[in-house]
């Protein structure tokens, strides 16, 4: 027993650092920019030791008592066999997972485990290439693990007085390897973190210890107040209501978000809502948008509509924009409401609003709705039907992810046509952008390599244009107002904590009485629910933050990336960290292609501070409170 602890602390330690340095040579631009090997290998090791000592420590400790009995030292060798896979599995795994997500295998990886039809159909799909390699790879390793780790391999016998002080002294050791320090809180990655780029930070964890640290986090709910200062929930309560444009105090005191909402358009009956989740959307493709001009279709929409220049995601995952589009709820560092337990009913949205005027709600989508939790949240908050795949009249085309978004228009289209006068809110969730990149041919003249995002974003794009060409020519187009909109940009990364431009995502209003318009506000996705009620133009009541951007300016956006939270007012971007005092740049947006500015401005600015911080928080205490909903 313990000459195979050896032999596997030693393959180890081996196969790791090799790993880290072929990921950093691979990315050595941004290593070099964060301060170079020293550190990352330094912080990789402890990380690497903190892990390894958890794995060899039952049978370090007992081979002093039993490492010359051949059942016990036959169980080492399949023990240290499998956890030998375990770590070769994890690190091939993690070039593919950084070139789609700027980050080692973490929480995702529990995600996409739970949904395998999918995330199986996409790899095979798109990713034969990779599987083939990582297979060939993970032969060689089962391979090497037998001839590494053989079960034949016994300890000495060792006299009786030995094995307590021995058995003591492997314990102090793997104790204190695990830990990984003497001070008062032991080893976390945030520790081993020494530069502003999270990549590379992540680059000193292993992807196995990475993967066990996301389930440790998982294990219960996240929250705001456990990774920022503090701040008293009258104070934060304030600054929220202050910042959205409430005044007085609450209507209701349980309820502190709560107020009525009068529209501004007068109507003599409230218009239909169709709001179209574009995935993977950003403005870095769409030219009118200051990008690469693959979206002709948007930009040519964009003069027939209201035209936001300057809109913001506040996450980089498809739950967090439905989170933000149909509940206007802000982001937290916890998954979005719609996975977590205690938003499953009774939780706030657009579909529960508008059932209590009478509207009858639904959610179209090209996949298999059960994906990412959204078939339980949306029945469970206000939402009547769901369309989803299996419910989809002859598609023309089917990609893992499922039907194309010209199926989806069908569907949106065929339904709405159905409907007659009846009050109608239509969610549309597109998939079509989405690795491994499939659509049906003879749409789109493809350019280059027709399996990329580009081609799918002009899939997209072109889906879209077919859909407002004939839906401008249906019955419903006078009585429905449309909101298309980016769930996310397709890839977040960056060296920057927060890096703006990757949340910026294209927005548009157009339908019934819309006027044509480009505004050039800064604004968030949290604001399209309460501007959408107005334009329909229906007085109710919501726990919103967002603002009416027929009535206020907000002149803000909130973005959570990974465990930073950035607070953009103005020019100014204020980023909260977890452990670290809050940084704000001055911000300066650049089109595609060019730099953007992010100037340090010291000291942080106090006010801005602590109105980024009660926004940070307040998404967490209101879900754990359970304060956003209906009364």
């Amino acid at each position: 027993m313990r000459r195979l602890t050896l032999r596997f602390i030693f393959a180890i330690l081996a196969l790791l650092t090799l790993s880290r340095l072929g990921l950093a040579f691979w990315m050595w631009d941004r290593v070099q920019a964060a301060g170079g090997l020293g550190p990352l290998l330094f912080g990789g090791l402890r990380i690497d030791v903190c892990l390894l000592s958890m794995v060899i420590a039952l049978p370090a400790v007992f081979s002093p008592w039993f490492g010359h009995r051949p059942l016990a030292a036959r169980i080492t060798a399949w023990w240290f066999r499998v956890w030998w896979m375990l770590y070769v599995l994890l690190e091939v795994s993690t070039p593919q997972f950084i070139a789609e997500y700027d980050t080692r295998p973490n929480r995702l990886y529990f995600i996409y485990l739970l949904n395998p039809k999918e995330v199986g159909s996409m790899l095979w799909q798109g990713y034969k290439g990779v599987l083939l390699a990582a297979f060939v790879v993970l032969v060689i390793a089962a391979w090497l693990a037998v001839k590494l780790f053989p079960t034949r391999v016994r300890d000495p016998f060792m006299a009786w007085w030995k094995r307590p002080v021995a058995s003591f002294v492997i314990l102090a050791l793997v104790f204190l390897g695990a830990r990984g320090t003497l001070e008062h809180r032991p080893l976390n990655p945030a520790k081993v973190a020494f530069s502003s780029d999270a990549m590379v930070n992540s680059l000193a964890l292993n992807s196995l210890y990475s993967v066990f640290d996301a389930a440790y986090r998982m294990r219960d709910e996240r929250s705001s107040a456990s990774m920022y200062p503090k701040m008293d929930e009258d104070e934060m309560n304030a600054i929220v209501r202050q910042e959205a444009g409430m005044s007085g105090p609450p209507m209701d005191p349980s309820l502190p978000s709560l107020h009525e909402q009068k529209a501004t358009v007068r109507r003599d009956k409230p218009l239909n809502v169709v709001i179209i989740l574009q995935e993977s959307l950003g403005a870095q493709y769409v030219g009118s948008l200051g990008g690469r001009d693959l979206t002709p279709n948007i930009d040519r929409l964009g003069k027939e509509g209201w035209m936001f220049h300057r809109a913001y995601a506040t996450g980089t995952r498809s739950v967090r924009g439905i989170e933000a589009v149909t509940a206007g709820f802000l982001p937290s560092v916890a998954d979005a409401v719609v996975k977590l337990p205690r938003s499953q009913t009774g939780f706030f949205t657009l579909a529960q609003l508008l059932g209590k005027h009478g509207y009858r709600s639904r959610f179209v989508y090209g996949g298999e709705s059960h994906f990412d939790n959204m078939r339980a949240f949306f029945l469970g908050n206000g939402f009547d039907e769901i369309v989803d795949r299996p419910k989809f009249v002859n598609p023309v085309f089917e990609g893992s992810w499922g039907a194309s978004d010209e199926d989806m228009f069908n569907q949106v289209d065929r339904l709405l046509r159905a409907d007659g006068d009846k009050p109608v809110f239509t969610l549309a969730f597109s998939v079509t952008n989405h690795s491994p990149w499939e659509y049906p041919e003879g749409r789109i003249q493809p350019v280059g390599d027709p399996a990329s995002v580009d081609n799918t974003v002009r899939y997209a794009d072109w889906a879209l244009g077919q859909f407002f060409d004939k839906a401008r020519k249906a019955p419903y187009w006078d009585n429905t107002v449309f909101l298309v909109i980016a769930d996310h940009d397709s890839r977040v990364y960056g060296s920057i904590p927060v890096p703006v431009r990757h949340f910026q995502i294209p927005a548009l209003i157009l339908g019934a009485g819309i006027a044509p318009r480009q505004d050039q506000r800064l604004v968030s996705q949290i604001d399209m629910a309460p501007t959408l009620l107005s334009l329909i133009g229906l007085d109710n009541v919501n726990p919103m933050l967002g603002v009416d951007l027929t009535q206020r300016d907000p002149n803000r956006a909130m973005m959570q990336y990974g465990d930073n939270f950035g607070y953009l007012e103005g020019d100014q971007l204020l980023v909260l960290e977890p452990s670290k005092q809050p940084r704000q740049f001055r911000y300066e947006a650049a089109p595609v292609g060019r730099d953007e500015v992010y100037a340090p401005v010291e000291p942080a600015d106090p006010k801005l501070t602590q109105e980024a911080l009660a926004h940070a928080l307040w998404a967490s205490w209101a879900y754990r409170e359970e304060k956003y909903r209906l009364p």
